[in-house]
């Protein structure tokens, strides 16, 4: 996420399988445009998970990702600096082709998904996928693996006769703008999910969700769940969607968040400018079980 302007093309997965399936995806297209592609998955969530997948046999890989002979290659014997400074005379120019991929990549990605599912007979990647949002006056939107969860919390409302649904994004950069525009435009509300916090701002998916639904007059709200790799549980998202619904949900929010604990450290830097490392004092307040679910 730090890197999201940096011209990479980022892709987001929600499960196990679907971070085998779009690297395989990732470089056909990295190839294509000549831009290289980021496969992201949470940390602490899919990165220490086990999960049974299907690992397609190179015959299947090689029958999708043709042959590639790149322009540049790594040779010690002939060295080459790659990825030089470009100095202000041609600086702009190569910014703007950074871009001009992205846009590229934005009919290009939906493409090589469904390629996809045609030869391995199971949907992974496109721009965005949308979880019973036909009707839905709230939608969810969220990145990477909490969609799992997040579509249990749509299921049990759904099933209590709330009309809400979610949208999980599967490509952040490029930002399918008019793709979430479409998603979104009928609901009522609209509930940005973020697993990273932009500090000083708040949100970051939610700029561009915001950017989509310019002149669509609808209720907003960004919500910070889970940074760090605290669990996001079907419990919390049940009675943030909930309090949406309801209108009782603030712009900015903080899911369990521990104010408690926020409280006691500013508490300290109130008493005393120089309260020492805020990360050392909050697990000394925290005790020895510092990664407890709540």
């Amino acid at each position: 996420m730090a890197l999201r302007d940096a011209g990479w093309i980022q892709l987001y997965a929600e499960t196990n399988q679907e971070a085998a399936d779009l690297h395989i995806q990732a470089f056909r297209l990295a190839e294509e445009l000549s831009c290289p592609v980021m496969v992201c998955v949470d940390g602490f969530i899919l990165t220490h998970a086990y999960d049974r997948i299907d690992i397609p046999t190179q015959a299947q890989v090689d029958a999708y990702l043709p042959r590639f002979e790149p322009v540049q290659v790594l040779d010690v014997n002939d060295p080459v600096s790659m990825g030089a400074m470009v100095g202000p005379e041609a600086f702009f120019e190569v910014r703007y082709l950074q871009h001009h991929k992205q846009e590229l990549a934005l009919e290009l990605i939906p493409e090589l998904a469904a390629e996809f599912r045609a030869q391995f007979g199971r949907d992974s990647g496109g721009l965005l996928r949308c979880y019973r949002c036909d009707e839905a006056e709230t939608i969810v939107v969220a990145l990477g693996s909490v969609n799992g969860t997040l579509k249990e919390a749509v299921d049990e409302m759904r099933a209590a006769g709330e009309r809400v649904g979610s949208v999980s994004l599967c490509s952040f950069r490029p930002f399918p703008l008019a793709a979430v525009r479409a998603a979104l435009c009928n609901a009522k509300r609209v509930v940005v999910l973020e697993k990273s916090l932009a500090v000083g701002l708040g949100g970051m998916v939610s700029d561009g969700v915001r950017k989509a639904l310019s002149g669509i007059k609808l209720d907003g709200h960004t919500v910070i769940a889970g940074l760090g790799g605290r669990a996001i549980t079907q419990k919390s998202l049940v009675g943030l969607i909930e309090r949406a619904a309801a209108g009782k949900l603030a712009a900015l929010n903080f899911l369990d968040l521990n104010w408690d604990v926020v409280k006691r450290e500013l508490a300290r830097e109130g008493v005393q400018r120089r309260a020492g490392p805020a990360a050392e004092n909050i697990l000394r307040d925290l005790g020895p079980v510092a990664a407890r679910i709540a």
